[in-house]
C-alpha cells in the first residue's frame, strides 16, 4: 500500500514567497535570489514529506505564482501582446511570467494582466489561460525538468511530477474569440503532453500524475470526446513506460467513470471526503481491472484531524476486494488549502487545537494509517479517545444558541418589507445621488506603519486608547481623500481589520484566529482563514464604533461594510460535526443582529460582501439547489431585517454568474459590485440577458494589478455598461477592495475613475 500526496502548500512557513515575491517585484532582490529563496523552499517540503514516510513525493507543484499559469508557460499559451514586448523578456523569463499574471506598466509599456477566477469551488484564484484559434502548443518553459533533476538529487523516495490533466486545462481556460470552441484543440495539445512525459521518462520518472478534476465535473459531449481521444493517445504512447495516476478531487466521479474503462493507466485517485459514497461503485468498476485505486482520505480543505476509524473501514474495504497491492492512500486534494504546520499555533485552547490538523500533521496521519493496516492498534485507539473527549467540549457547544437558532422561523425573516421598486424609490430620493453614482468596495491600502501599529497593540506596546488614536487619523485622512477625489459614497478605510473574515471571527463567539495558519489565495495574497470550532454568536457591536466615527467626519453618505455569513463560512475552517446550514444560520444570525445595530445609529447604507458566494457552489449540478436553498436564506437572514430606506449593497468577485443568475437576483439586494474588468465585461453578460432587476456595479478597473487605467479606457467600459442597463441601475466602482494596493497607484486610478464617471455623465445628457 503506497502512501503519496497530491501537493503540498509552497509558501513557505514564514511566508517566504511572498515576501521574496513581493521584494522583487519592488527590485529590492534580483531574480538570482528570488530563485534560491523558491528552491529552498521546495527543498523543505520535499524532505519534510520523505521524514514523513510518504512513497511517492510530488514535484511541480511548487509554483511563483500559480500552478494554472505554471501550465499555460510550459505550454507556451502566451498571448502575442505579451510575448512580442522584448522589455518583458529578460531575468530567465521570470518577468513574462510576472507581467501575465499582475500586468505591466513601465517605460511606456502598458499591459493589463490576464483574466483570474476561482480554482473550481475553492478560494483559490488562477490565471486563465487564454486560446486562440489553432492554437499552438510547444514546451516554452523547462520548470518541470529542471525540478525533476532537482528533486532527484535530494531525496530518495521516488519522486512524482504533477501536471494539470490536458481536458482539464483546456476546460480552464477560454477562447480568445467565440469562432471556435477551446475543446477543439486537443488534437492540437496531446502531441505535447506526450512529448513531455516521454522527457520525464527519459530522465527517470516513474509515477506521473495528471490531475483531472473536470472528472467531478458534468460533463459535455466535447468534453467526453476530448478526454477519450487524449488519453487513448497518452496511454497509447507512453504507459508502457511511466505510471499513469489520474487524479480527480472536490467531486464524485462515479458518473464519468465510463471514461476510463479502455484506457490504460495504473491508478485512479478519487475524493472520499467530498463524497465517500461512490467507494462502492468504484470499487465494482475497478474489480476486474487492474488499476490501482488511491484513496483520498484525508481531508485538504480543512484542518480537523482525521477519523481514523472512518478512515480505516475504507481501507479494510478497498484490501478486501482489490488487495494490498491495489491500493493507495492520498489527501482527497493538493494541500495548498491548508495552513503548512501546527506546531507553530502556541494560543489554541488544547480542547480545540488537539482536534486540528495542518498540512505537516496530515502527511503523519497517512504514516499512521499505513500503521494500523500494519497491526499497530494503540495509535487508532488513540485518534477514538482525542476525537471523543473534544465531543464533549464545553468552548464547542451552547444550547442557548442552539435553541436560539431552532427558535427561528428562517422563512418569516428572510424578506424585506417592500419589493425592490418601492425601496428605490425611496432610497433615491433620500440619497440625491447624481447618475453613475460612484464608490469603492471597501478596504484602502493597509500600509507597513497601519500594520506595525496593529502588532505594537497586540505585543501591548502602546495602549488601545493611542491605538484608537491612530485609527481616528488614519479614517479622517482616508475621508478627506475620498471628498478630494469626488466619489459619491464613502467608506472609512477599514483600516482596523487585518483581514474582511479574520476581523468577524476574532469578535463572534466559536471562532478563532491561528497566529501562523497562512493559506495562498493567489501570487503573493495570502490569507489566515478563521477556524469555526462551535457555537456562533455575537458578543456585542463589531464596527459600529468605527462607522459612526467616520460618518460623523462627513457630510458624504458612508457605507457600513460588513461581510457575510457565507463568505465567512466558506473563507473559514468550518466544524464538521453538524450540518453546515447549521453553522451558517448562526452566522447569519449574528450579521442581523450587527446590520440592526449600524441601521438604528443612523448608517444609511450597509454593504453585505458575499464573495465566496458562488465558489461555494457544488460542481454537481443535482447538488445546487439544497446548497442555494439554505446560502441565500442565511444572505437573506442576515439583510432583510432593515427598513426599505436603508440600502443593502453586496459584493462579488471573479466568478462565473451565466448559469446562477437567477439566483444572484434571489438575493434581493439593492445594489450588487462585480468583477468585470479583467474580463472586459464579458461577465456582465450574464446580468444584461437575464434583464437583471435591481441595480449594479460593474467593477471598471483592476485593483489585483499595479498597473493605472487612463480615463480613456474606464470611460469605454462605462459607455459599454450603459449599453446594457438603464442609467439610474448603475454604480462605478474598482472591481474590489483596495487593501493590497499602493497609494500612489489607488489616488490616481480612482482620480481617473471619477473624471471618466463625470465625462460618462455629461455625454449622457446630450
Amino acid at each position: 500500500m503506497l502512501k503519496h500526496n497530491l501537493g503540498y502548500p509552497r509558501i513557505g512557513i514564514k511566508r517566504e514567497l511572498k515576501k521574496a515575491c513581493e521584494n522583487y517585484w519592488n527590485n529590492k532582490i534580483d531574480c538570482k535570489q528570488l530563485f534560491d529563496i523558491g528552491k529552498n523552499i521546495r527543498q523543505k517540503n520535499w524532505n519534510i514529506q520523505e521524514k514523513c514516510g510518504l512513497d511517492l513525493i510530488p514535484c511541480n507543484d511548487f509554483s511563483f505564482y500559480d500552478h494554472v499559469l505554471d501550465m499555460s508557460f510550459l505550454l507556451g499559451v502566451i498571448p502575442k501582446w505579451y510575448l512580442e514586448n522584448p522589455i518583458i523578456h529578460h531575468n530567465n523569463k521570470i518577468d513574462l511570467y510576472f507581467s501575465m499574471a499582475r500586468g505591466i506598466q513601465k517605460n511606456g509599456l502598458d499591459i493589463k494582466a490576464m483574466e483570474m477566477t476561482k480554482w473550481f469551488n475553492t478560494n483559490y484564484h488562477y490565471i486563465v489561460p487564454e486560446f486562440k484559434k489553432n492554437q499552438n502548443f510547444f514546451i516554452f518553459y523547462k520548470k518541470i525538468f529542471n525540478e525533476f533533476e532537482e528533486i532527484k538529487k535530494n531525496i530518495k523516495k521516488q519522486p512524482k511530477p504533477v501536471l494539470i490533466g490536458p481536458v482539464s486545462y483546456l476546460f480552464l481556460g477560454k477562447e480568445n474569440k467565440k469562432t471556435f470552441h477551446r475543446m477543439d484543440l486537443i488534437e492540437n495539445i496531446i502531441p505535447i503532453y506526450v512529448k513531455i512525459i516521454k522527457k520525464l521518462i527519459f530522465q527517470g520518472a516513474k509515477w506521473i500524475q495528471l490531475d483531472e478534476p473536470i472528472l467531478g465535473l458534468d460533463l459535455s459531449q466535447k468534453e467526453i470526446e476530448a478526454f477519450q481521444y487524449g488519453y487513448k493517445i497518452i496511454t497509447q504512447e507512453c504507459s508502457s513506460n511511466i505510471n499513469i495516476l489520474i487524479t480527480s478531487y472536490f467531486d464524485d466521479i462515479s458518473e464519468n467513470l465510463y471514461l476510463l474503462k479502455d484506457i490504460d493507466i495504473k491508478a485512479l485517485h478519487i475524493d472520499l471526503i467530498e463524497d465517500p459514497d461512490q467507494l462502492d461503485i468504484v470499487l465494482n468498476f475497478l474489480k476486474e481491472k487492474k488499476i490501482i485505486l488511491s484513496l483520498g482520505i484525508i481531508d485538504g480543505r480543512n484542518i480537523w484531524k482525521n477519523n481514523y476509524v472512518y478512515s480505516i473501514k475504507k481501507i479494510d474495504k478497498t484490501i478486501k476486494i482489490l488487495g494490498e497491492q491495489r491500493v493507495m492512500i492520498a489527501p482527497n486534494c493538493s494541500l495548498l488549502h491548508v495552513p503548512l504546520d501546527l506546531n507553530y499555533e502556541i494560543n489554541i485552547h488544547k480542547d480545540i487545537k488537539n482536534k486540528m490538523s495542518f498540512a505537516r500533521q496530515k502527511i503523519d496521519e497517512l504514516n499512521d494509517l499505513y500503521n494500523i493496516i500494519k497491526g499497530n492498534k494503540n495509535i487508532l485507539l488513540k485518534n477514538f479517545k482525542i476525537l471523543e473527549k473534544t465531543k464533549k467540549s464545553f468552548l464547542i457547544h451552547d444550547k442557548k444558541i442552539q435553541d436560539k437558532i431552532k427558535n427561528i422561523d428562517i422563512n418569516n425573516n428572510i424578506k424585506r418589507k417592500n419589493s425592490f421598486n418601492i425601496r428605490k424609490i425611496k432610497q433615491h430620493k433620500n440619497f440625491q445621488l447624481p447618475i453613475l453614482p460612484t464608490t469603492t468596495i471597501g478596504s484602502f491600502p493597509q500600509t507597513s506603519e497601519i500594520r506595525s501599529l496593529r502588532k505594537k497593540l497586540k505585543i501591548k506596546k502602546i495602549s488601545q486608547k493611542e491605538y484608537d488614536n491612530q485609527l481616528k487619523k488614519f479614517i479622517i485622512d482616508v475621508i478627506r481623500k475620498q471628498e478630494k477625489i469626488n466619489l459619491d459614497v464613502l467608506v472609512h478605510g477599514e483600516f482596523e481589520r487585518n483581514d474582511m473574515v479574520e476581523f468577524f471571527s476574532e469578535k463572534l463567539k466559536g471562532c478563532l484566529s491561528t497566529d501562523n495558519g497562512w493559506v495562498q489565495s493567489y501570487g503573493s495574497r495570502c490569507v489566515k482563514p478563521p477556524i469555526i470550532y462551535g457555537d456562533i454568536s455575537r458578543n456585542g457591536d463589531m464596527t459600529v464604533q468605527w462607522i459612526n466615527f467616520a460618518q460623523k467626519n462627513t457630510k458624504k453618505l458612508m457605507k457600513g461594510m460588513l461581510t457575510g455569513p457565507v463568505t465567512i463560512l466558506k473563507w473559514s475552517f468550518v466544524r464538521d460535526d453538524q450540518p453546515i446550514y447549521h453553522t451558517a444560520y448562526q452566522i447569519a444570525f449574528a450579521i442581523r443582529e450587527e446590520v440592526k445595530s449600524l441601521e438604528n445609529s443612523g448608517i444609511k447604507i450597509i454593504q453585505i460582501d458575499e464573495p465566496a458566494l458562488r465558489e461555494g457552489l457544488p460542481l454537481k449540478r443535482k447538488k445546487w439547489k439544497s446548497y442555494f436553498n439554505w446560502s441565500i436564506k442565511a444572505f437573506r437572514l442576515a439583510s432583510s431585517i432593515v427598513k426599505d430606506e436603508t440600502q443593502i449593497h453586496t459584493h462579488m468577485c471573479y466568478s462565473e454568474f451565466n448559469d446562477i443568475i437567477e439566483y444572484i437576483s434571489d438575493l434581493d439586494a439593492d445594489v450588487i459590485t462585480i468583477e468585470t474588468s479583467r474580463s472586459k465585461m464579458e461577465l456582465l453578460n450574464a446580468f444584461s440577458d437575464f434583464s437583471y432587476p435591481n441595480e449594479i456595479g460593474p467593477g471598471v478597473y483592476d485593483i489585483h494589478s499595479p498597473r493605472i487605467p487612463s480615463v480613456k479606457e474606464i470611460l469605454d467600459l462605462i459607455l459599454k455598461v450603459t449599453n446594457k442597463f438603464p442609467i439610474r441601475n448603475i454604480w462605478i466602482n474598482p472591481d474590489c477592495g483596495l487593501k493590497t494596493r499602493k497609494w500612489n497607484e489607488v489616488i490616481k486610478s480612482l482620480i481617473n475613475m471619477t473624471k471618466a464617471a463625470k465625462i460618462a455623465r455629461e455625454q449622457l445628457k446630450k
